[in-house]
């Protein structure tokens, strides 16, 4: 998670440009156009139990070792999100897409978006899959739940892999989304209509189909500021903070793949000098955006695999 409060007041201030007689009829678009996708969407994945609740996940491949995926602040289908990198995992691990609560195809469940709730809802997903030993993979803020889970797990996770993952103490953390304003703008359909008029996030990326591109817009347009997005939205200041001089243990394995972006050497800082007060650690930097895994997919679990192998922690794919 970069920069989120800029990002969103871009986004307000663009929305508001749009003139206010046109809303009824973007209201009404967006309803249909909605509706259209839902009854379009394919499933994916399985649901499992959580708190009488349905949280989806994806399994794919059937290696020894086992690597869990979590998403950054609201991805809006994680698993479909993270497919080049599935697609490149499974080969030789088994892999685990977590959807939490209010992402993809889970349930929205209303709940506060606390770390604490957050780290024992997915931990009890794991548990229903009877999964008890796996590496952590997470990108953008699953790198600040990942230190909490880690905390409360340690004899479970094996490593931690981040993939431009957030680091407690970054700066910027202590603003607050404008999540109602944007709420209401999907609400009136002005979200789709700004969205029709620019390139879509998948657009150009080679490892994403057409169908595959139809899947996540659907979802994006259904999850986007859904109550457990906003809730999360409102505790990013208090998750941030709660992590403030927390760090992962000193000698866990930790791999941190990090978008080497010349405007903001600040970043590339900060995560290094995560990797400096532990001892079992090293950073990438990789070229591309925010969401690296889908262009960079090929040389993270290329590195990855390297990477566990000679920290010992997994032992090498069978050829």
């Amino acid at each position: 998670m970069k920069k989120p409060l800029k990002v969103a007041l871009i986004v307000v201030g663009s929305l508001l440009a749009i003139p206010v007689l046109g809303l009824g009829t973007t209201s009404i678009v967006n309803v249909v156009a909605s509706n259209a996708e839902m009854a379009d969407l394919k499933p994916y994945g399985q649901l499992v139990s959580v708190d009488g609740k349905n949280m989806n996940v994806v399994l794919r491949g059937d290696g020894t070792e086992t690597v869990v995926l979590l998403p950054g602040f609201a991805t809006a289908a994680p698993a479909l999100d993270f497919e080049p990198l599935i697609a490149r995992l499974e080969e030789d691990y088994r892999v685990i897409a977590v959807e939490p609560f209010g992402y993809g195809l889970s349930d929205v469940v209303g709940t506060p978006r606390t770390t604490e709730n957050i780290v024992a809802e997915v931990h009890a997903a794991l548990a229903a899959l009877d999964v008890d030993r796996y590496v952590l993979m997470g990108h953008s803020i699953a790198g600040i739940y990942a230190v909490d889970y880690i905390e409360s797990f340690p004899d479970e996770v094996s490593g931690f892999v981040g993939i431009d993952s957030s680091v407690p103490g970054q700066p910027e953390t202590d603003e607050v989304l404008p999540i109602a304003d944007l709420k209401a703008m999907k609400d009136l359909g002005l979200m789709r209509l700004l969205e029709s008029g620019s390139p879509g996030e998948y657009d150009g990326l080679s490892d994403y189909g057409d169908e595959a591109r139809k899947q996540l817009l659907a979802l994006t347009n259904r999850n986007a500021y859904n109550a457990d997005i906003a809730s999360e939205a409102t505790h990013i200041p208090v998750n941030f903070a709660d992590a403030t001089d927390r760090t992962f243990p000193a000698d866990l394995p930790v791999l941190l793949f990090v978008l080497d972006d010349p405007a903001d050497q600040g970043w590339v800082q900060l995560h290094a000098d995560q990797v400096a007060a532990l001892s079992n650690a090293e950073m990438v930097l990789l070229t591309g955006q925010h969401y690296l895994h889908r262009t960079q997919s090929k040389a993270i679990a290329d590195t990855f695999t390297e990477f566990m192998s000679e920290k010992l922690l997994v032992g090498a794919p069978a050829s």
